[in-house]
């Protein structure tokens, strides 16, 4: 446990640097890091690492490195531009534990742009609050990794063990750019990843997979649609179907969720289809995303979707002998319950209740994290800590400043207590 007064100064350096801290985050928030566009940003980040004299590794994402690795998604675009950026810190001696602090630098699309208050990349305050597509999921926490290295530095210290602060992309979709790291040969005894969970400590979080349903169709004139098949109208029953597969999995209560009312969610979140506006279609794709329990196999879940699929196009008379093709691509990712972590866990309680004056909260996602690839398949406890955002994903997103500021306090107090430290 730490001294008093040495929590004190790490709190007081904390504040010290967080306007700066506020700034380079809204520049960082600024460089629009959507998919397969993070090079920029992954820029900004291992100059920033530089700045600090950070070792830096700069490397391509590649597939044929990481696929046949346990934990892998699938991928249906090019990596040539997906890069991950680690900034690593090593002691003169080692006297800690060693610490990942680990965020991801991809943002999810914006939506329409008229919807926003002000255009998505337009980074600006307001009350307490700093808006932008990605400051919340995960910039402000990214950043707050190394802001409490910069608040350890401030008082003259740096840990006392290895630190690694990663940078990875891919997080929004499959999870690959933490497996990368993992494949490049970084651990520690643990990581903690500031995801937007409310100054919160996650427990638990659901497995999520992504598949596409191809549904073919008889395309005529529409002046003849019934001699034709509808593809995209074929489509909704087979949609129902899954829902209702959404509900019995739900109906199936899990204690740890037991306080959510809906904890499993399968959405539609894409769909196309057609050629033709006077042709009845002969395609029709649509995306979904699907949760799931622990306890659930990732090959039971595919019978399960696969069997629900044929279910519902055996009654349709043209899909019966044309069977739907279930695609799957991005998340293919196993749920994860924090476990074996209590060391890790009683120290970051102790930094949180310095930070915040009250005891750490404890919660579970219904969404998933990079966490699992530490917890799962390299036997790291992963805190995923950070702080208050709301509407991440949606329109006009945006990260309070106030709870950042204690949750870059709580992450300097747990790595200073955690690995100890040494002068300069």
């Amino acid at each position: 446990m730490l001294d008093q007064s040495f929590a004190r100064d790490i709190i007081a350096a904390v504040d010290a640097g967080f306007d700066a801290q506020v700034k380079e985050t809204m520049a960082l928030t600024a460089i629009p890091s959507l998919r397969g566009q993070e090079a920029t940003a992954q820029d900004f980040m291992a100059a920033h690492y530089r700045d600090r004299g950070l070792s830096v590794d700069h490397w391509q994402i590649r597939v044929e490195d990481i696929q046949h690795l346990p934990g892998f998604s699938p991928v249906a675009v090019s990596y040539e531009n997906a890069f991950n950026v680690v900034g690593s810190h090593r002691p003169r001696e080692v006297k800690g534990r060693s610490l990942i602090l680990n965020g991801h630098i991809d943002v999810v699309p914006t939506g329409p742009h008229d919807l926003w208050t002000r255009p998505p990349f337009d980074v600006y305050l307001k009350d307490d609050w700093l808006y932008g597509r990605g400051g919340g999921d995960m910039k402000a926490g990214l950043y707050a990794n190394l802001a409490a290295f910069d608040a350890l530095d401030r008082l003259g210290l740096r840990p006392a063990a290895p630190v690694y602060q990663q940078s990875v992309v891919e997080e929004e979709c499959t999870g690959n750019g933490a497996l990368a790291c993992l494949q490049r040969g970084y651990r520690a005894d643990a990581a903690i990843i500031p995801e937007p969970m409310g100054d919160s400590l996650l427990k638990a979080q659901l497995g999520v997979m992504w598949f596409q349903v191809k549904v073919r169709g008889r395309p005529v004139h529409v002046a003849y649609a019934g001699s034709g098949a509808n593809a995209i109208e074929a489509a909704y029953p087979i949609m129902q179907a899954l829902h209702a597969l959404e509900d019995k999995w739900n109906s199936a209560r899990h204690e740890i969720w037991h306080e959510h009312k809906h904890p499993i969610n399968f959405v539609v979140s894409r769909i196309e289809g057609g050629d033709w506006t006077s042709s009845v279609p002969a395609w029709c794709t649509f995306d979904m995303r699907i949760s799931f329990y622990p306890g659930m196999e990732l090959a039971s879940v595919r019978r399960d979707v696969e069997e629900t699929v044929r279910g519902a196009a055996a009654g349709h008379s043209f899909l019966a002998n044309n069977p739907p093709e279930v695609v799957y691509h991005g998340f293919q990712a196993e749920p994860y319950v924090l476990k074996n972590a209590d060391a890790a866990i009683a120290t970051l309680e102790g930094a949180h209740r310095l930070a915040f004056d009250a005891e750490l909260p404890v919660i579970a996602t219904t969404a998933t994290t990079d966490a699992r690839f530490f917890g799962l398949y390299a036997d790291t406890p992963a805190l995923v800590y950070g702080p208050l955002s709301e509407d991440i994903h949606g329109f006009d997103e945006r990260v309070n400043l106030t709870s950042l500021r204690r949750i870059t306090q709580g992450i300097a107090l747990f790595m200073a207590d955690w690995c100890g430290v040494e002068k300069k």
